[in-house]
């Protein structure tokens, strides 16, 4: 809809206005956002009143923390963040049940609780993270608050349950009723453009040979691209009852789109390969079919995509991929020399592998937008794997719960009466940076919005609010104070900087039932959340993020490099989903925890390739020895052996194991010479494997000895 307005707007006032009507229409969203929540805000805080609730101020605060611009994501984050707080609660409960008259006992265990709580929201790359943050910032506010009385446990359990419940259910109502922005509307358009636009890439450059720099740069554009659909899928469902019933086949399309896209780009890493006065003719002969392929995409364009071009796409397919083997016995029998042979048998076989798949990306895609959301009985059921690190879990882990513990022993030693406070804070601060790969960045930027927002919402409780009466002027008071933090957290550039402004402002200005003014408890209790943050930067300067912790990135470089190790050794059923989804998710992590454009994330990228592809081509070749019979009990022990050496290559690259892989290689091509099937495949693990372009370039040594390339 807004597409075509735009057009009409450029064609009345012309196509510059163009860039004025998307500035228009993002600042109306934007304004519209800030209005939403300011609604949602002050409606939970007027009911929180009316229900007799202690704190109304949690219940605002709480929409203050769920409410996003898009619905889906509102609906996500408070599910989870509705179950965080009753687990946080009935962890509170047993925690105080357990030490109510031990302080050391108890600061340790919430400290244990807390960090665990952090460590697991580390592993996840969705709103899941903030229900496991949620959990143990819960038991925080939960028991610290009544710590010398724990009779009262229970009573602050049950209020803390209702204030947030209560600020989750407004802040759903509101986003899903007024003016929503559907999240389901921008996951139906990101499956649109990625289809469509693949499409128009693969028809473009099929007629040419991609360089490696654009190679690395479509590799991160589409690792973006799966592990965006991923998020989106799994917060629409929350939204979205239709995409919810069509979730399975997502999954299906987003696998199928990484096939593709491994397999396309494998085929230009070989076409690179050949380069060469040498190795023209084999080239020119697999581009002249590549050129077949791109005559089929010819029709598409990247116009928004319908299920009817991609089911024609299909039946194109279908009949090109009926034609392929004649076509491509008829260019084989051209060359002569065995090494041209097997280079053209590699090639061929990636053709085919892609063209395989691109049809069942086209029919997956069809099947997502039947009007039938019914799963059928024989339809897959993937997974999405992600590459976690149990070594990071335990540092994040540790540094949780050791910050913890460090305001909890102040709080002993100093009897600060606020002490609760600064430990309830650094709670949420430590575990909701957890996740972010650069803590210590994030929390620079939250503690400014922190420091502004108390001294704006001590500004507005004992400027404003204490003139006002009732609860129509109280809203009045909150309202421009409300505005400026909202506006920031809409702006992608100064979210962080919002999020801290609310959090300070609300917290600081206390709105209670009945509202009590005291200055100076709200300059202590200022001062003691600052305390927090403080203390919560300190332990991500001590225990770094990623992106500043050499060992962690050294963890993350050798767990990429392990999916080629699963790839060569773990059980094949499941394998090839679960192995394209954890590297996808291991080079994001790379991307994320890296700097850009570093010389490191260069060199983790090469290796994320080298294994993508690497890893790719030996499923594919064990998946082909396991469907024949024959060859598994002729030459299966010989490439088990050769797989064998190349995990250890990959497990530990020296020069020596990286020497026993290549040898071992040439010899299970030496004893397979007379299945060319198994040689075409092993022949495009030993390209990779000598390729001076990748990652292995500093292993390749020269002069080599040729392998059974050219017998």
């Amino acid at each position: 809809m807004s597409a075509a307005v735009q057009r009409l707007f450029e064609s009345i006032f012309g196509p510059r206005s163009g860039e004025a009507f998307a500035w228009l229409r993002g600042a109306t969203l934007d304004w519209l956002f800030v209005a939403k929540a300011i609604f949602a805000l002050l409606l939970t805080g007027w009911l929180a009143m009316r229900f007799q609730l202690e704190q109304p101020g949690t219940a605002m605060l709480t929409v203050s923390i769920v409410i996003h611009p898009q619905s889906g994501m509102v609906l996500a984050k408070s599910f989870y963040r509705a179950f965080g707080t009753l687990i946080g609660c009935v962890a509170a409960l047993l925690i105080v049940a357990a030490f109510p008259q031990h302080r050391v006992p108890f600061l340790l265990a919430m400290a244990a609780w807390i960090g665990l709580c952090a460590a697991g929201a580390s592993l996840h790359r969705n709103f899941k993270s903030y229900g496991f943050v949620l959990s143990g910032y819960t038991a925080a506010i939960v028991a610290l608050p009544v710590v010398n009385h724990p009779q009262a446990v229970f009573d602050s359990a049950v209020m803390r349950v209702s204030e947030v419940l209560l600020g989750i259910f407004i802040a759903g109502v509101v986003s899903d009723a007024l003016f929503p922005q559907r999240l389901g509307v921008v996951l139906r358009e990101s499956v649109r453009s990625q289809f469509a636009h693949f499409m128009v890439f693969v028809r473009e450059s099929l007629g040419g040979v991609l360089p490696r720099e654009d190679l690395a740069k479509v590799y991160l554009r589409f690792v973006r691209e799966v592990v965006q659909l991923e998020n989106q899928r799994s917060s629409v469902v929350f939204e979205d009852a239709g995409v919810r019933l069509r979730s399975p086949r997502l999954r299906r399309l987003n696998h199928a789109f990484m096939s593709a896209s491994t397999s396309y780009q494998s085929l230009h890493h070989l076409l690179n390969r050949l380069d060469g006065a040498a190795r023209a003719p084999v080239r020119e002969r697999l581009m002249a079919i590549a050129a077949r392929l791109s005559a089929v995409l010819a029709p598409i364009e990247s116009a928004p995509f319908m299920a009817p071009q991609a089911q024609t796409l299909s039946l194109r397919l279908d009949d090109l991929q009926a034609r392929l083997p004649a076509l491509i016995a008829r260019e084989r029998a051209g060359l002569a020399g065995r090494a041209d042979r097997l280079d053209f048998d590699s090639g061929a076989e990636l053709l085919l592998r892609f063209c395989d798949e691109l049809r069942d990306y086209a029919k997956s895609y069809v099947a997502m937008a039947a009007a039938s959301a019914v799963r059928a009985s024989d339809e897959p059921s993937l997974r999405f794997s992600h590459s976690n690190d149990w070594a990071a879990f335990a540092w994040v882990w540790l540094r949780t719960a050791a910050a913890m513990f460090a305001l909890g022993l102040l709080w002993i030693a100093t009897a600060w009466p606020e002490g609760a406070s600064a430990m309830a804070l650094g709670t949420a601060f430590v575990g909701l940076m957890a996740t972010f790969p650069d803590p210590l960045g994030a929390i620079r930027t939250m503690l400014v919005g922190y420091v502004l927002g108390t001294v704006a919402g001590l500004f507005c409780a004992y400027g404003v609010l204490v003139r006002m009466d009732g609860f129509v002027l109280l809203a009045a008071g909150l309202v421009p104070f409300l505005m400026i933090g909202f506006y920031l957290a809409a702006r992608p550039r100064w979210a962080g900087l919002g999020s801290g402004f609310l959090l300070a402002l609300l917290t600081t200005a206390g709105i209670r039932n009945p509202m009590t003014y005291d200055a100076l408890a709200a300059i202590n209790s200022g001062i003691a959340q600052l305390v927090g943050v403080v203390v919560a930067g300190a332990s991500f300067m001590v225990f770094t993020g990623t992106i500043d912790n050499t060992w962690l990135r050294r963890r993350m470089l050798k767990r990429l490099r392990t999916q080629l190790v699963d790839a060569c050794l773990r059980p094949l059923p499941g394998l090839l989903p679960r192995f394209e989804s954890a590297n996808r998710d291991a080079a994001a992590q790379i991307v994320a925890n890296t700097r850009a454009g570093s010389d490191e994330s260069r060199h983790m990228l090469e290796w994320s390739l080298a294994a993508q592809e690497t890893g790719r081509a030996v499923i594919e070749l064990r998946l082909s020895l396991a469907a024949d019979a024959p060859a598994q009990a002729a030459f299966g022990a010989r490439i088990e052996r050769s797989l064998q050496t190349l995990a250890r290559f990959y497990a530990t690259p020296t020069h020596d194991t990286y020497r026993e892989a290549r040898d071992c290689l040439a010899l299970a091509m030496e004893a397979t010479r007379a299945n060319d099937a198994l040689m075409a495949q092993l022949h495009l693990i030993r390209l990779a494997l000598l390729d001076k372009d990748s990652a292995l370039a500093e292993f390749v040594e020269a002069p080599l000895e040729e392998a059974p390339h050219a017998p």
